[in-house]
């Protein structure tokens, strides 16, 4: 029989989620209920390895695991190490194409960066064959190319817009971990070399080494799984952060990122997510996983055991088991209308 066959239909309880009561009511309440049952269910799940690639990152505690969710109104529902640090790593990606979208609009973006979901690993040294441009903004080669695309007339001036973009999403002074960026600057020649591949081809004309420098600080940016939940809610909450009530994005710019977190945002298994858990997406290599549900939540999961594509095995487990409880995935609710 083919396996997926036997996948459930996104949604629905599977039968390993049988017998699992949650409160009836209050959808906050059931919030709540749901995230401590995927907890308890997952905190003894050990698959996947810590990264070594990034000698830092490779410090992470194995055992570590939060779930944290922050409705569109601002409250907050947390289980697990939610005080535990980590890194944003590629998760940055999202928040930093929406800034530039905002800044300098969607056909500029478009001329430097396509749209395309790639079936390539997120590092992979390789660029659209017909334009030359990276495939999106979620893999490295696009992303570098966008924090290129970040306007000022200095590198201090442009990490400073960076910084103020995080500022505004959390609500406070964002933290970037020194150790992380050090140990990513000493050891990123592969991203050097997609930068490199990116000028020879005239997409990149900014200088190498200061837009690496600012590509990897995005990447330290340093959260806990509360503070992402909270701007994952704020792509939620039509650009708004819920808390503060400031707009950090347009409606326009937002509609570009949630669409590239959905089609591209877990790189080759994009397809795949969709498929089953059907919302917007995004992973780091620095074990975190970020969900949106457009309207009503962001979901942040912090676990830095990873899979085979860099993705946080119990994060991204956690998360679809949190779409299929509460019946996350988009087209999930299509309902037939009289006409």
């Amino acid at each position: 029989m083919n396996p997926s066959h036997n996948a459930p239909i996104p949604g629905e309880l599977d039968s390993s989620f049988r017998g699992v009561s949650l409160p009836d009511g209050d959808a906050e309440v059931r919030i709540l209920a749901a995230i401590n049952e995927i907890h308890l269910r997952h905190r003894n799940n050990h698959e996947g390895e810590l990264p070594t690639y990034i000698p830092e990152l490779a410090n992470a505690d194995p055992h570590d695991f939060a779930i944290s969710v922050v409705t569109t109104n601002g409250h907050t529902y947390n289980v697990g190490s939610i005080d535990r640090r980590f890194t944003l790593q590629s998760i940055a990606n999202p928040f930093v194409y929406g800034l530039v979208l905002d800044l300098l609009g969607r056909e500029r973006v478009l001329q430097s960066v396509g749209v395309e979901p790639t079936g390539n690993p997120f590092s992979a040294i390789v660029l659209d064959r017909k334009t030359n441009r990276p495939m999106n903004p979620m893999v490295n080669a696009g992303a570098i190319a966008i924090a290129s695309m970040i306007p000022g007339a200095t590198p201090t001036d442009r990490l400073n817009r960076l910084l103020a973009l995080f500022a505004c999403l959390l609500d406070e002074k964002p933290i970037v971990n020194m150790q992380v960026f050090i140990s990513e600057k000493s050891t990123g020649d592969r991203n050097r070399s997609i930068a490199y591949l990116m000028r020879n081809f005239k997409m990149l004309e900014a200088n190498i080494d200061e837009t690496l420098d600012l590509y990897f600080q995005q990447c330290s940016v340093s959260v806990t799984a509360p503070q992402l939940a909270l701007m994952a809610a704020t792509l939620a909450n039509g650009g708004v952060q819920p808390r503060s009530g400031r707009e950090v994005y347009s409606r326009r710019s937002l509609r570009d990122v949630l669409t590239i977190m959905l089609t591209c945002g877990l790189y080759e298994s994009s397809g795949t997510w969709v498929h089953r858990v059907g919302i917007p997406a995004k992973s780091g290599v620095g074990g975190g996983f970020m969900a949106v549900v457009p309207g009503r939540m962001g979901i942040a999961v912090y676990s830095p055991k990873l899979d085979q594509h860099g993705t946080s095995v119990r994060g991204q487990r956690a998360c679809e088991d949190l779409a299929t409880l509460l019946n996350l995935h988009v087209f999930g609710n299509t309902e037939a209308r009289q006409r």
